[in-house]
């Protein structure tokens, strides 16, 4: 087995242990050593997969000390992928900030009045399904494709339809986990897209960028609890 796969067996064993054993923000986990003997793996094999941890927001090293929970990933997570599947995609959130961020800037830079229009009604799509019960993930991932579109770049939307899979169970998960806390979290939810949207409409390319990547980085942290 590569190493890559066994980084991904460790990542999804350190997961299941933080939910088993219930650990909360701030409980420390066992050393790299400790980790590497119980799951039969090297300890370069586990450090990768604390480092992808740490990227993703769940653990966060402390030098000298360890590591330590920072966020525990929702039980509702569990409806939308398997265990096995979440290093791959929380970790589509590093291409999406790189990607994303760039189509949001590029959007703004090119969109015609035309890509304004579709934009907009993308927004308004999405934001009748969200204060809606409808599902909203559709509605969401098209807003997302119509932007990338929007860069007059066809690169950026075939990048873009490459991490549909991935994408689409983020976007099921975390409407479903925003549903189920108080009403304030989709109003927020939307008031993100709206600042993407109001930044590309600007033409305010830096402002497009940093809206995109704020919102990406605010919807990874509402799939923990």
């Amino acid at each position: 087995m590569s190493q890559a796969r066994l980084a991904d067996r460790a990542y999804s064993g350190i997961v299941e242990m933080i939910n088993v054993d219930r650990l909360a923000a701030g409980d420390r986990l066992p050393s790299e050593s400790r980790l590497a003997e119980m799951f039969g793996m090297s300890r370069t094999i586990v450090r990768e997969a604390l480092v992808r941890l740490a990227s993703d927001g769940i653990t966060e090293a402390r030098r000298g000390s360890g590591s330590f929970v920072k966020s525990r990933p929702s039980d509702r997570l569990g409806a939308y992928m398997p265990l096995s599947e979440l290093p791959a995609t929380l970790g589509s959130y590093e291409v999406r900030f790189v990607l994303e961020a760039e189509s949001a800037r590029l959007a703004a830079m090119r969109r015609s009045a035309e890509d304004m229009d579709v934009i907009e009604d993308g927004l308004e799509q999405l934001r009748a399904a969200l204060l809606s019960s409808a599902p909203a993930h559709a509605e969401d991932m098209e807003l997302h494709r119509r932007i990338a579109q929007a860069t007059a770049n066809p690169a950026f939307l075939v990048a873009f339809d490459s991490l549909r899979s991935e994408t689409d169970r983020i976007m099921r998960a975390g409407v479903d986990i925003s549903r189920s806390r108080p009403p304030e979290v989709i109003r927020v939810m939307m008031r993100e897209h709206e600042m993407i949207v109001d930044a590309i409409h600007a033409q305010d390319a830096d402002g497009a960028a940093l809206a995109m990547r704020w919102h990406l980085s605010e919807g990874r942290k509402r799939l923990m609890p």
